[in-house]
């Protein structure tokens, strides 16, 4: 599989690795959007994380409970967690992902 993330996660191609559980990996984004910019990602390869939900709801929330874990031991007090499905909705990666944002006031609506 010629997938960037799946080589992240196999170790083909360095990260700023923040953290790494059994099923996931937490990394800074290459081209932050924000003073702190992690993505957290499943170490299995879905195409999106509504794929991912729908395959096993239980590695979803454990994305979602990394990135609330992730924001309290770096100090973020207030951050975005950011989902994107599809390229029209700004999926760049087609392998599931989570943006956690902060350090920084985030306008409404996004984008």
């Amino acid at each position: 599989m010629d997938c960037l993330f799946c080589k992240i996660v196999d170790g083909q191609i360095p990260a700023a690795i923040v953290k790494r559980g059994d099923s996931y990996t937490a990394f800074n984004d290459i081209t932050p959007q924000a003073p702190t910019h992690i993505l957290i990602i499943p170490n299995q390869h879905f195409a999106n994380m509504a794929e991912l939900a729908t395959a096993n709801p239980g590695l979803a929330g454990e994305i979602f409970k990394a990135a609330g874990d992730i924001a309290r031991e770096i100090g973020l007090d207030s951050y975005r967690m950011n989902v994107n499905t599809g390229a029209g909705a700004g999926q760049s990666v087609f392998h599931a992902h989570l943006h956690l944002l902060g350090g920084r006031t985030f306008a409404w609506p996004p984008g």
